[in-house]
């Protein structure tokens, strides 16, 4: 009798980290200080657009960008990548996903975690997301706990 065949998908360990340490500037300093509380700020460029995260210059023009606004903690996810059955420091055990999200009005994109509750057919590209906070938030991206599915109108 044949056997089964062995599991064949491919997995490797992996951290996401950026270590490195910078001066945060006036305009990433709005931003971190937003998340402390509980706020998103983005960049106005001279196009018009806004930037989130922002950014002290404008990707496109090369030209600085200018005012800081206050952004909804709403947006849209852009591409993700389900993790399954991993831990997650906020999440505990169990399948979510990685995701680069859109705030609305803005261009750019955030990348973040997304509670799916468990089961990754929840999520998809232009899946609508808010950011679940951190009760205790000292001005970090991880003041955001996560991004978690709008419940449905």
């Amino acid at each position: 009798m044949p056997s089964e065949p062995a599991d064949s998908s491919l997995t490797a360990p992996y951290s996401v980290e950026f270590p490195f340490t910078r001066t945060v500037g006036p305009t990433l300093g709005v931003f971190f200080g937003g998340l402390r509380e509980a706020r998103l700020f983005g960049a106005r460029t001279d196009r018009g657009t806004v930037l989130c995260p922002p950014l002290e210059i404008d990707p496109e023009t090369a030209r600085p960008t200018g005012e800081l606004v206050p952004l909804p903690d709403v947006g849209t996810v852009l591409g993700w990548t389900g993790v399954p059955s991993r831990e997650h420091d906020e999440l505990g055990p169990g399948h979510f996903a990685w995701a680069l999200i859109r705030i609305d009005g803005t261009e750019g994109a955030l990348f973040h975690a997304v509670d799916v509750g468990g089961a990754l057919d929840r999520i998809g590209v232009g899946l609508r997301v808010r950011v679940r906070w951190r009760a205790e938030r000292e001005g970090s991206i991880r003041d955001i706990v996560c991004f978690e599915p709008l419940e449905e109108s």
